[in-house]
């Protein structure tokens, strides 16, 4: 049964969507962004996943609306308007995508079901053996540092490479490297 809750984030995200489409200041884009990675953030607590909504929240809501503010510190605050159109070929192109990932999740289990491959055969084995195999008594700690360990790290990279990205972007200089003022000699 979906309730009331759902529904309401669900259609405030659709309206958040069309008002980022058709908005030209980027200022008001850029918070409208946060507004939508909160609200994606919310929905992800209704889904009983909250370590990914804090990641949304953090990342998605906090850093990235930063970075964003920054760039337009550095850029100007309106869109550009080109004067030719594309065309229908992006609208071709997103509604075959959308359709793929419709046709996609047909053979998924339905939400919840209990007889899903998952709750058969992995969950059960996490909960009964993850205390005595690893030595962990939080079963997610257990899986997110020991059976996912690789996706964990990988994930790490993942920011640890953004991060580093970011810093070249705005220009810091490297730890114990002084800047130049470019003359030689110094």
């Amino acid at each position: 049964m979906v309730s009331i809750i759902d529904i309401t984030l669900l259609a405030f995200l659709v309206v958040t969507s069309f008002a980022l489409v058709v908005q030209r200041n980027l200022f008001t884009v850029v918070m409208l962004f946060g507004i939508y990675n909160l609200l994606v953030a919310a929905l992800f607590v209704l889904l009983d996943a909250v370590d990914v909504a804090l990641t949304e929240a953090a990342v998605g809501a906090g850093i990235m609306t930063v970075l964003m503010l920054a760039t337009l510190v550095l850029t100007t605050s309106k869109e550009k308007r080109h004067g030719r159109h594309s065309g229908p070929l992006p609208i071709v192109l997103v509604v075959i995508t959308g359709a793929a990932l419709i046709y996609g999740t047909l053979d998924m289990p339905r939400f919840g079901d209990p007889d899903a491959p998952t709750r058969g055969h992995v969950i059960p084995r996490y909960i009964e053996e993850s205390p005595t195999e690893i030595g962990i008594p939080n079963i997610v700690t257990s899986v997110l540092a020991s059976y996912r360990g690789f996706d964990t790290l990988g994930e790490v990279l993942v920011i640890l490479s953004a991060g580093v990205g970011v810093l070249i972007l705005f220009g810091v200089p490297a730890p114990g490297r002084r800047e130049s003022n470019g003359e030689d000699g110094e």
